[in-house]
């Protein structure tokens, strides 16, 4: 049997956004090129994830930072590093060298952590995203029946991103701020075949993004319909990320908890940005919309996402000693479908 990671003694704490350290630290394109990519002819600012392989040390310093504050699990910085969104930057051929160079930074910066205070174990999460393109729906109105990208496209693209982030070590696959159910369903197929292929079990964890306040993934989905559609997967967790605040989250997280057989979580954003694109919330009210889900033992993992920093992360980390985790619920023995909204018969 897998380790659980304490999961069932206590709230685990997930880290923050990577995007908006990095944003901090006003890199420039040449900070983005390095020696490197210097003649590369394609802009390369805003690839975070080229960063892995140009500069190491900023990334190392990122994972230090939310370790420090407290965070159990740090996520690589490998977002977009499947050929998918890469070719945007013509980058393609460096997506193996991204996902091992983004993998063994997280491994290695987590064991030091644990190794200076072996009762607290640090773990690495494979960040998978949704890539920048839908396969459910169509880019063009006017052209329904158009797919700008196929469910064996998607399922190619991440097998060799999630083979390379199993090889080099990370604990879990994390796919994240999905808003289209057919590609996170690719994405969990590929899981399956990468982990055949390495010959190595990790966990699977799932987070979904709320595209408005009607509550629906941008493909039309519900979270309980979401919840319906992956639930032969062989989930360690499901969760909401990104979309707003943590207290516009509240609701549909109270929708998630209620039938989900594996553990749940939320890493919310700091807030809606404002018009400059910032994020208001601070790490003190953003630790008191969290407190919500925690007296209502709704969650297993919290953590933080766009706009949230070790500060946001230092201050939920405060408060969770005080709350007991989340118990899934036992799986029910009835028949459940879904389209964009589930029916129970």
């Amino acid at each position: 049997m897998m380790n659980k990671w304490d999961i069932d003694k206590r709230i685990l704490l997930l880290d923050g956004a990577m995007g908006t350290m990095l944003q901090r630290k006003g890199l420039t394109e040449s900070d983005f090129r390095g020696n490197r990519f210097v003649n590369h002819t394609v802009e390369l600012k805003g690839n975070n994830d080229v960063l892995c392989l140009t500069q190491p040390e900023i990334i190392a310093d990122v994972h230090r930072q939310y370790l420090e504050a407290g965070a159990d699990i740090i996520e690589t910085c490998s977002f977009n590093s499947q050929r998918i969104s890469q070719a945007d930057y013509n980058m393609c051929d460096y997506v193996i060298e991204m996902n091992a160079a983004a993998a063994k930074i997280a491994r290695k910066i987590a064991d030091e952590f644990t190794q200076k205070d072996p009762s607290k174990k640090r773990y690495v999460a494979g960040s998978v995203g949704p890539t920048n393109k839908m396969a459910s729906m169509s880019p063009d109105v006017n052209r329904p029946m158009l797919r700008n990208v196929s469910f064996d496209d998607l399922v190619e693209s991440y097998i060799e991103q999630m083979t390379v982030l199993i090889e080099n070590g990370v604990d879990a696959l994390l796919i994240e701020t999905v808003f289209d159910t057919l590609n996170a369903k690719a994405a969990l197929f590929a899981a399956e075949e990468a982990m055949d292929k390495v010959g190595k079990r990790v966990k699977l964890m799932l987070s979904a993004t709320i595209a408005d306040t009607a509550g629906r993934l941008l493909s039309g989905q519900t979270p309980e319909a979401l919840l319906c559609s992956v639930a032969h997967a062989n989930l360690f967790s499901i969760g909401l990320n990104c979309s707003f605040g943590a207290k516009d989250l509240l609701p549909y997280i109270k929708k998630i908890a209620k039938e989900a057989s594996c553990y749940v979580s939320v890493h919310p954003n700091a807030g809606l940005p404002n018009a400059f694109g910032a994020y208001d919330e601070t790490p003190e009210s953003m630790a008191t919309q969290i407190s919500a889900f925690l007296k209502e033992d709704l969650i297993n993992i919290a953590g933080g996402c766009c706009g949230t920093t070790p500060e946001h992360i230092a201050a939920i980390a405060k408060i969770l000693p005080q709350y007991r985790p989340r118990i899934p619920q036992p799986q029910k023995k009835e028949l459940i479908i879904s389209g964009l909204d589930v029916l129970k018969i």
